[in-house]
């Protein structure tokens, strides 16, 4: 699993939905705030983001708040995006449905 570079990315990018990338630390991330109707509703989908990301060994950043959850994905160990962020992102969305 190597990192991609920043146009393998964004064509990537453009089979999701309302994914973005940014930079932090000189690094490409996969980010998307999902909102909700109240806290309740936030907790449950993270909840069920972290089962997800037990499941496949691949974790993301999560920041829970008040009716928002913002997901972030990259890797840590390739120091940027790889593949399986994407196939990740796409899981995340199917959970919102």
């Amino acid at each position: 699993m190597s990192k991609l570079e920043k146009k393998q990315i964004l064509s990537k990018l453009s089979n999701l939905e309302s994914w973005q990338l940014i930079i932090e630390d000189s690094i490409y991330k996969l980010q998307k705030n999902f909102n909700f109707e109240d806290f309740d509703q936030a907790l449950k989908f993270t909840n069920k983001v972290g089962i997800l990301s037990e499941e496949n060994d691949h974790h993301p950043r999560i920041i829970l708040e008040w009716g928002s959850v913002n997901i972030t994905w990259w890797s840590h160990s390739e120091g940027g995006i790889v593949d399986s962020d994407f196939v990740m992102a796409n899981k995340v969305d199917e959970l919102k449905i």
